[in-house]
């Protein structure tokens, strides 16, 4: 008992029978020796915001943006199925940005519409880090399907007689396989690393997802090598992702600008802004998250970008198709049937 005694600020879900609802209460506890302290193994998400007011009104917005997202990309996945003249190289890596979305979308929203209605809900750290691993592991799949989709559209621009030949179908299978192996085994550093961290100082996670960032600052252990390796990890993967969509793009430009027909440069640039839109987006927002200095935001601009990239930017490839005149003349093929 000679050690200098420590007070932890643990926070635990009480329910309070006088008034509807539950309430959060902050309770102290005392140990004289960290290795005794009580570990934590089920967390809570405040969310978005405290503010009762707003939880129906936010349940009901990401319900409908979650619902829209859901119905947009699996439409377009049975829609690229089901049509042959959409088995394409182009629309079948489409399909599978559509299916990386839905699994981003899926990883995140249900758990936080359920915290909107229900304060008291709690996680445990194991559904934790598999809400955080399947959201990596489809974001990591995005990254590079956005590569081949750019390399796809290189091809088919500047060498229109070969596209044929180069993207046969076994080559788009290969390349979709590639980028969703890469996507599953990538995030199983970061899950690897996080079994050595404990968690006994909160169990408040003032966050509407498991984010990892988020779980560093209530760890009892030094998480430095941990955001050490999700800041080299994540630079690598995105500044090379991106580097190697940069070059295909510019490529693209100068083609297009060598061509004399004003009908070929129009088609050119309706094909390829969509997807600089969605890459600068993604990307953008991915930067902002990860590869930047760990204090430069506030945990409210945090939730900002990550509700982009992780609800809004799924709904991509739905608002993309509906710009492409092949996928609209299906949709109003099958309406007349």
């Amino acid at each position: 008992m000679g050690d200098k005694a420590k007070v932890w600020n643990l926070f635990y879900i009480i329910p309070d029978r006088g008034v509807p609802g539950n309430k959060l209460y902050s309770v102290e506890v005392t140990d004289w020796n960290e290795r005794n302290n009580p570990l934590v193994t089920e967390f809570v998400l405040t969310g978005l915001t405290e503010r009762p007011g707003l939880q129906v009104l936010l349940f009901l917005v990401f319900l409908v943006i979650y619902l829209t997202t859901m119905l947009g990309n699996l439409g377009l996945m049975v829609l690229i199925w089901k049509d042959a003249h959409l088995h394409t190289p182009m629309y079948s890596f489409l399909g599978g940005l559509a299916f990386a979305d839905a699994c981003i979308s899926t990883s995140v929203t249900p758990r936080m519409l359920v915290n909107f209605l229900d304060k008291t809900a709690m996680i445990s750290l194991a559904e934790c880090i598999t809400q955080f691993y399947f959201f990596a592991s489809s974001a990591t799949t995005e990254c590079f399907l956005l590569v081949v989709m750019a390399y796809d559209r290189y091809v088919a621009i500047c060498n229109p007689l070969l596209y044929p030949v180069v993207m046969s179908n076994r080559l788009c299978t290969q390349l979709i396989s590639i980028s969703n192996a890469t996507g599953f085994i990538y995030p199983l550093i970061y899950v690897s690393l996080s079994l050595r961290l404990t968690f006994c100082r909160s169990n408040m996670i003032h966050y509407f997802c498991c984010e990892f960032l988020q779980l560093f600052k209530i760890s009892c252990n030094d998480p430095s090598i941990n955001a050490l390796m999700i800041f080299i990890c994540a630079a690598f993967i995105q500044l090379s992702t991106l580097m190697t969509i940069i070059i295909p793009y510019t490529l693209v430009l100068f083609d297009i600008l060598k061509k004399k027909s004003e009908k070929g440069r129009s088609k050119a640039f309706s094909t390829c802004s969509a997807h600089l839109l969605s890459v600068s987006l993604y990307y953008g927002t991915l930067f902002y998250m990860y590869v930047r200095p760990t204090s430069s935001l506030t945990n409210d601009q945090d939730k900002i970008y990550s509700l982009f990239y992780m609800i809004i930017n799924p709904a991509e490839p739905f608002t993309y198709s509906l710009r492409n005149k092949d996928v609209i003349g299906d949709l109003k093929r099958i309406a007349n049937k």
